[in-house]
C-alpha cells in the first residue's frame, strides 16, 4: 500500500524535468501547484463536499491507510487531523474558513512536515456570473535554499493532482474513485486489425495503379506541331 509517508527518497523520485499541469513554479526553496475545474452544484454543494474530506481524500495517503481516520473542522484553527489505535497525527491547521467561499490551511503534507517546511493549501470555490461553480486549489511550499523542492514538486504534483481529481468527482457524482478502465481488446485483436489495414492499404495501391494504367491507356496520342 502506498503512504505519505513511505520512504522519502521514493517521495522524490519523480519525472524530474516533466511538464506538469499543476506545477506553476519549482525552485529548490519552493513550488507552487494550481489546479482549477468546473464543478456540478451550488457553492454551498461544494462547500459542503470539500470539508467532508474522509469520503474523498485517498487512503493510500494517509498514515493509518484508512481515509474514515481523517477528520476536519472548517473553523479557524480547526484541525486536520488522523486519529487511529496506533496514534495520531496533525496534517494541517485551519488559517481560514469562509464558507461558500475559501478554506485555507498551514498544512506541510505527508512526509514534508519531517523537513521543517511551511506549506499553505488554499481552496476557492467561485462563482460566476451564470451561476456556475468553479473549484480552484493553490498549494504553496516554502523551504531552505538546500531542501531540493525543484525536485519534489512533481511528485508532490503527482499525489496532490489525484487528491483534488477525487473531490471534484465527489462534488460532481458523489463517487470519488474514477470510472473503470475499458475492457482490454481481446487477445489477437491488434494484429488482426493491424493485418486487416495492410490488406487494405494492398488494395488501395492495387487500385491507383489500375487507375494509372486506364489513364494512361486513354489519353490521345500527342498532335504533331504544325509546320
Amino acid at each position: 500500500m502506498k503512504r505519505w509517508l513511505g520512504p522519502f527518497a521514493t517521495f522524490v523520485l519523480a519525472l524530474a524535468g516533466a511538464a506538469h499541469a499543476g506545477i506553476r513554479q519549482a525552485e529548490p526553496d519552493g513550488f507552487l501547484l494550481a489546479y482549477a475545474a468546473p464543478v456540478k452544484g451550488d457553492a454551498r454543494h461544494a462547500w459542503a463536499a470539500l470539508v467532508a474530506v474522509p469520503r474523498w481524500w485517498n487512503r493510500e495517503h494517509t498514515w493509518s491507510g484508512k481515509a474514515e481516520n481523517l477528520s476536519l473542522k472548517p473553523e479557524a484553527d480547526g484541525c486536520f487531523c488522523e486519529r487511529w489505535s496506533g496514534g495520531s497525527a496533525v496534517h494541517g491547521r485551519v488559517l481560514m474558513a469562509l464558507p461558500d467561499r475559501m478554506l485555507r490551511l498551514d498544512t506541510a503534507l505527508g512526509p514534508l512536515q519531517e523537513f521543517a517546511l511551511k506549506g499553505i493549501l488554499t481552496f476557492w470555490i467561485r462563482t460566476a456570473d451564470d451561476g456556475s461553480t468553479r473549484l480552484e486549489l493553490e498549494y504553496r511550499v516554502n523551504g531552505a535554499s538546500t531542501s531540493g523542492l525543484d525536485e519534489t514538486a512533481p511528485k508532490v504534483d503527482e499525489v496532490l493532482g489525484e487528491q483534488f481529481a477525487r473531490l471534484v468527482r465527489w462534488i460532481d457524482n458523489g463517487d470519488p474513485e474514477p470510472p473503470p478502465a475499458p475492457p482490454p481488446p481481446p487477445a489477437g485483436a491488434e494484429a488482426a486489425a493491424r493485418a486487416r489495414a495492410a490488406i487494405l492499404e494492398e488494395w488501395k495501391q492495387r487500385a491507383l495503379e489500375e487507375q494509372q494504367k486506364k489513364d494512361a491507356t486513354a489519353k490521345p496520342p500527342a498532335k504533331e506541331p504544325r509546320r
